[in-house]
């Protein structure tokens, strides 16, 4: 049984159940499949239920979701691919494109053969695109090349994808998605929520700040602090825009002068922090995994929500396996589909 402390977070378990039930499409029940684990680096997962379309789908738009594919983030793209069909009422128009630091043949396989019906492409990420534009950031996490891959999704993706949005691996979706890739974008190229009450003066360094050259790139705009976690993407005004030369841009100047410490975030602000879309908060939960240093455990935000996300050191499947779970971690495991190749023992 959880602790006592957990109580208000089973009940909105419930609470966000009984919702998915309301939207979602009409659920075939496959019967629970193992997939035997080809090597020692591959986890093993079982088969996930087939979704299809509700009657009020026929002709509706795709909608297109990128992520990352990495084994050591697997057991948590699977879990948020599945949340995603789970509350959606539409689940076949749902694309997936994943950006791969390699064509892992197992991996992809272990994708596919847990979501056989699953609509998917698999891009190779050149992990050399940003290998020497990487500066050392607070968290070895951060700096891995597939982090940055984001910075390249329109590059990446076919140009019949025009707007796409992007999730990291350690969000779980109790909303429908198509809420979110519909949102109005206006004249923006990004939209995700914004948190203009955090200190955005702490992202960047004093080196930056003192620099009135480089600080002045804030002239005109009100920055605010956007997590690049979940974002909606005009991948034409993107192209357009050479967006992706920009964030180059100022990862270069890192590489002289050091004006921030976090990975991929900061130069997305530099570029984008004032003129985003903004979009309601109730689509990122975010900073579950706690802080980047400790992963300490943190609660839920007061308010509505559609995307629950453990950004910060503290991922839901480590903290589970191990034993000392935070309070909202029992909001993942519904959606955790891996299974261990050996026996779990209870104490």
């Amino acid at each position: 049984m959880p602790p006592a402390g957990c109580v208000a977070v089973i009940a909105l378990l419930v609470l966000l159940g009984d919702a998915a039930t309301a939207v979602a499409g009409i659920r075939v029940d496959a019967a629970a499949m193992m997939i035997r684990q080809p090597s020692d680096s591959v986890p093993t997962f079982r088969e996930a239920p087939a979704f299809r379309n509700g009657a009020e789908c026929a002709g509706g738009d795709k909608v297109n979701v990128a992520m990352t594919l990495d084994a050591n983030y697997l057991r948590g793209t699977m879990a948020g691919v599945l949340s995603i069909l789970q509350h959606t009422a539409c689940p076949e128009n749902v694309v997936f494109h994943f950006l791969a630091a390699r064509m892992d043949g197992e991996l992809i396989a272990m994708l596919r053969a847990t979501f056989p019906y699953l609509e998917l492409r698999v891009y190779r990420f050149d992990p050399s695109r940003v290998r020497g534009r990487i500066s050392r950031s607070i968290r070895h996490a951060l700096d891995q090349p597939l982090n940055y891959a984001r910075i390249y999704l329109a590059d990446t993706l076919p140009p019949d994808v025009r707007r796409v949005i992007y999730l990291d691996s350690d969000v779980i979706v109790v909303d429908d998605i198509r809420t979110l890739f519909s949102v109005e974008l206006a004249d923006h190229v990004v939209g995700a929520p914004e948190y203009c009450h955090a200190n955005f003066t702490t992202y960047f360094t004093d080196a930056f700040w003192n620099d009135p050259e480089l600080s002045g790139t804030f002239n005109g705009r009100r920055p605010c602090y956007f997590n690049t976690g979940v974002m909606v993407m005009d991948v034409d005004r993107w192209r357009t825009g050479g967006y992706t030369r920009r964030v180059e841009r100022w990862m270069a100047v890192q590489k002289q002068k050091r004006i921030y410490h976090l990975g991929s975030l900061p130069p997305f602000l530099l570029v984008l922090a004032g003129d985003i879309q903004a979009v309601d908060h109730r689509w990122n939960q975010h900073g579950l995994g706690g802080d980047n240093v400790k992963g300490r455990c943190r609660g839920l935000h007061p308010g509505p929500i559609s995307l629950l996300h453990w950004s910060g050191k503290g991922k839901p499947w480590h903290r589970l396996d191990a034993r000392r779970p935070c309070s909202v971690d029992y909001l993942w495991a519904p959606y955790d589909l891996y299974r261990p190749t050996s026996p779990v023992l209870e104490e």
